[in-house]
């Protein structure tokens, strides 16, 4: 915990040590205060009062521990940080106002001018505009390279190389890294390794417990699980987050009071749902490799899947985002797509609702056809976030798809 005050009741870390993720997903990071609540408070305060003016100076000189402005303290958010730090095994956490600003408040924070990124293709399209366009402005040279091809990653490496940066699984053809190849060559080059944790969550794999430095998630997606709130969260150690946390508490991408103690709820039954997301893109995937209109599944779940041994190595589970090529181009694909009635159509994933989305033309549209092309993204892709409804209403609206098809 990052301080302790005489009117809260912490609950000691202790405590929990040595408990599951299950356990850790309702239990850590938890602040009682004296009415000894038992469900997580909020705190939506802008600002906190002092007993002195005296007090005042020590909290804002940095010589007593203790709340100052909710820009860069409040309790609630400490608490969704504790939460997920503990879950991840990693020593500290700093939780942003969404995904894009957990990626950028790491970059800010641990890039400089003339530093070089290395990061994988099969990354969320923004991710990709964000190294390539803004972060060049400033003198941040990226190379992207293929998640699964070690001799290009060896081939990237430069001198002034200072961050390797994958989604592993890959979004949206659901490739996996080696995470342990990676990490070592990250480090034997004195450069971070940065993983973006969103599609498996703590739940299925702790990217910590392969080399990685630092742990990225878009809150938003399944560590919420009900598509309410927009936040996102860097976990790493306390050296490397003090530097992350002071960006924050100059450059302001702050999580709210509010959002964050969604996110404490969402954490709760975190490993419940992901157990049944797997299960419903599991059967979805073995019942779209049997379709006629369909040319290719993408999902590690599945035994033709290239990495699925090392994807069964890393992870406790597939997840539940899977992605498919139709027979056909962008008109297929969105005949397909108009054809469901019950899947919600929106880029959003991670939601106990089944998402569909093209993302051609959605998240990955702002890329260029050149970086389509090298990504994979082609205009029959198809990405579905399975949820958890009852798998054969599932396969019945996506029938609906390919009679759509048919006509």
């Amino acid at each position: 915990m990052t301080f302790c005050r005489d009117e809260q009741v912490w609950i000691p870390e202790s405590d929990l040590e040595g408990m599951s993720v299950d356990t850790l997903a309702v239990r850590a990071g938890q602040i009682r205060t004296g009415q000894l609540e038992h469900s997580d408070p909020i705190f939506p305060t802008s600002s906190f009062v002092y007993g002195s003016a005296a007090q005042a100076a020590a909290r804002f000189g940095g010589e007593e521990p203790g709340n100052i402005y909710s820009r860069f303290t409040n309790p609630t958010v400490q608490a969704f940080e504790g939460r997920i730090a503990a879950m991840e095994g990693g020593e500290r956490a700093v939780a942003t106002a969404s995904g894009m600003a957990a990626i950028l408040s790491t970059c800010m924070a641990l890039l400089q001018s003339g530093d070089h990124v290395i990061c994988s293709r099969g990354v969320f399209g923004t991710t990709n505009v964000l190294l390539q366009k803004y972060m060049a402005r400033f003198g941040v040279e990226t190379t992207f390279v293929n998640l699964t091809d070690m001799a290009q990653w060896r081939a990237a490496i430069r001198p002034e190389t200072r961050m390797m940066f994958i989604e592993t699984p890959s979004n949206p053809l659901c490739e996996i890294a080696d995470m342990r190849a990676l990490a070592d060559l990250a480090h034997d080059n004195d450069a971070l390794f940065v993983v973006d944790n969103c599609f498996c969550t703590p739940v299925l794999q702790r990217p910590f417990e392969h080399g990685a430095d630092v742990v990225i998630h878009s809150a938003t997606k399944y560590l919420d699980g009900q598509g309410r709130c927009i936040g996102g969260v860097v976990v790493g150690s306390d050296k490397l987050m003090e530097e992350v946390y002071g960006f924050l508490r100059s450059a302001g991408p702050t999580m709210s009071p509010f959002n964050a103690w969604v996110f404490l709820k969402g954490l709760e039954t975190l490993p419940i749902r992901m157990r049944a997301h797997c299960d419903n893109a599991l059967e979805l995937a073995l019942w779209l490799e049997q379709q006629p209109a369909v040319a290719e599944v993408f999902y590690a779940g599945l035994s033709s899947h290239p990495q699925h041994e090392l994807a069964k190595q890393q992870q406790k589970g597939f997840g539940g985002v899977l992605s498919f090529r139709l027979k056909g181009g962008r008109e297929e694909a969105w005949a397909f797509i108009d054809g469901t009635r019950m899947i919600s159509i929106t880029a959003n994933l991670g939601d106990v609702k089944t998402t569909i989305t093209h993302p051609a033309t959605t998240t990955h549209g702002r890329l260029s056809p050149e970086d389509k092309a090298q990504a994979g993204i082609t205009e029959n892709l198809v990405r579905l976030s399975v949820g958890i409804e009852a798998v054969e209403d599932l396969k019945s609206d996506l029938e609906r798809g390919f009679r759509a098809l048919e006509k």
